[in-house]
């Protein structure tokens, strides 16, 4: 019967470890959230500063949500998650760099910039 309580509290301490991490991510994610907000509202920096410290916040908040959320530590037990996470950084990436390869090409190839089709010189009567 001691074995039972052992295994019952064993599974307690480890699902209020999971909680506290839980908990822990949630508090971190809205206090990333919230602090680019008001330094966007408030334009506390220059246009280019403003842009690298949302950028900065995103970007930690990433990692926040990785490690918090998804469990991806130097454990080695989520390797296979890494791995896969690793894949799907490359993945998304190739997408999306793609994508705006895509974009680039189009807008300069269906531009047309003759001097016919723009209006300079054009002297409304």
């Amino acid at each position: 019967m001691t074995n039972d309580f052992k295994v019952i509290d064993e599974q307690y301490e480890a699902g209020r470890r999971a909680l506290g991490s839980y908990v822990t991510g949630f508090v971190l994610s809205v206090i990333l959230t919230i602090i680019p907000y008001f330094i966007v509202v408030r334009h506390m920096f220059e246009e280019q500063s403003l842009i690298w410290a949302a950028v900065l916040f995103a970007v930690t908040q990433l990692f926040v949500q990785v490690v918090f959320f998804l469990h991806l530590s130097k454990k080695s037990k989520p390797l296979w998650n890494m791995i896969v996470f690793a894949f799907t950084i490359f993945v998304v990436s190739f997408l999306v760099i793609g994508s705006l390869w895509i974009m680039y090409n189009l807008n300069y190839n269906m531009t047309d910039t003759s001097p016919a089709n723009t209006n300079e010189g054009y002297i409304p009567k």
